[in-house]
């Protein structure tokens, strides 16, 4: 029990270190049909990706300090262009591309698998 206790806690305390080095520029965003300031102003963020249908994903998500989100399973709007880096199915720990829209509320850009 004890180690499985230790392999918990080193597992919760080196998660944030790997994130904060994940590259982020590995997303080619070249090809997204979005005006600049939506791509000045996108947010990524890691998830895993619980279902996806009817235009919307259900994630589990990371806090997202930039927009104020902690930590949640939610549903999230895709964009009509959403772009899926690879194949991305339940299950999936993705980093998501979240855009503001006009109406300010967020919705998934892109999706990248890791």
């Amino acid at each position: 029990m004890k180690r499985l206790t230790l392999v918990l806690i080193s597992t919760l305390l080196a998660a944030p270190a790997a994130f904060a080095q994940m590259n982020h520029s590995s997303m080619d965003h070249s090809n997204m049909p979005m005006s600049d300031t939506q791509m000045q102003s996108a947010v990524h963020a890691r998830a895993v990706v619980n279902s996806i249908a009817d235009g919307k994903a259900n994630v589990s998500h990371e806090p997202i300090p930039e927009i104020g989100w902690p930590a949640m399973t939610m549903d999230i709007a895709m964009t009509e262009d959403a772009q899926m880096m690879g194949d991305v199915v339940p299950g999936d720990t993705v980093t998501l591309m979240l855009i503001k829209g006009n109406d300010g509320m967020y919705a998934i850009g892109a999706m990248l698998p890791e």
